[in-house]
């Protein structure tokens, strides 16, 4: 007769959990008090956070590198157009100038009280087609939109009048050529005291335009892609998240891994820094300069790492 094994208690054969076992489970849940155990958190060995401190790091690097291409390729465009209107400016204070060169020739002409005989002279002429000619060019790199445009034939047509009535004083005598000074010097009316723009002669209307593209000029200068309220946080915001992470790999280094922290970590930083205070203090610099420091700076970022890192590469059998 074969025989059977007997069937005992507890289940132990057929793999149900005892009594015992089920306490045994529970008491590894709960605390010795009672209250339920809290699992740790796993946290990462400091290599890992050392791996991603220096991916943040040189993901800072290459955000700066991103914000100088953009920033530079943009500002440089206005920078561009702040050029021609610096030129333009330069031939509103040639032609104002020479508007003052025709005022002193008919004062001049004005004293010899022989205008019937002399004319304006050729002197005359030529003063004001060179201010005719230099408000043409300074059409060109007008920056006060189509006001400026405006006000730069407004003084054109001021230019004519003057011609005209000094051309006419050789008939008129001499109170055509007193309207022909009044033209060119007459004082601009006022509002509580406050001279009226663009209301006196063309030597006065000039002066206004030149204020008026002076005004265009520096708005060129200090606003979109060259504005310090733009520049500022665009290029220090990467900066500072460098810094974080900077001195958060020293400590890293310090406590877990008992070394000084590299000198290439405040060094990366200061490179990557550095293009950011230029691009918000000056013109933007060539990309000869700028590229060659950011690539430092990333060279830099990986030798900080490295030594600590080299430490727990192992060859593989």
């Amino acid at each position: 007769m074969t025989g059977t094994r007997p069937v005992t208690g507890g289940g132990a054969e057929t793999g149900a959990p005892t009594e015992a076992g089920r306490r045994t489970v529970a008491d590894r849940r709960t605390a010795p008090g009672g209250r339920l155990r809290v699992p740790r958190p796993v946290v990462p060995h400091p290599v890992v956070l050392l791996r991603w401190s220096r991916a943040g790091v040189l993901g800072m690097v290459a955000v700066t590198t991103l914000l100088y291409l953009v920033v530079a390729n943009r500002a440089g465009e206005q920078l561009a157009a702040a050029n021609r209107t610096s030129t333009a400016l330069e031939h509103i204070r040639s032609a104002h100038d020479q508007a003052l060169v025709a005022g002193a020739v008919l004062r001049a002409v004005s004293r010899t009280g022989a205008i019937d005989l002399t004319g304006t002279s050729t002197a005359f002429a030529t003063a004001t087609a060179r201010v005719s000619s230099q408000l043409t060019s300074a059409t060109a790199g007008n920056a006060a939109g189509q006001q400026g445009l405006s006000h730069i034939q407004f003084v054109q047509g001021q230019l004519a009048t003057c011609v005209r009535l000094a051309d006419t004083a050789v008939l008129d005598g001499q109170a055509g050529l007193d309207r022909a000074l009044d033209a060119l010097d007459d004082a601009p009316e006022r509002d509580g005291g406050h001279p009226v723009p663009f209301t006196g002669g063309l030597t006065r209307s000039l002066t206004d335009l030149q204020d008026l593209e002076e005004t265009a000029y520096h708005h060129q200068l200090h606003s979109g892609w060259r504005s310090p309220g733009l520049l500022w946080p665009l290029f220090m915001a990467p900066a500072a998240v460098m810094l974080l992470l900077v001195c958060a790999s020293g400590r890293l280094v310090v406590r877990r891994f008992r070394r000084w922290p590299s000198w290439a970590f405040p060094a990366a930083l200061l490179a990557d820094a550095s293009v950011g205070v230029l691009m918000c203090v000056t013109r933007p610099p060539t990309a000869a300069l700028v590229l060659p420091v950011l690539a430092a700076a990333g060279a830099l970022a990986h030798l900080a790492y490295r030594p600590r890192l080299a430490e727990y590469r192992f060859p593989r059998s």
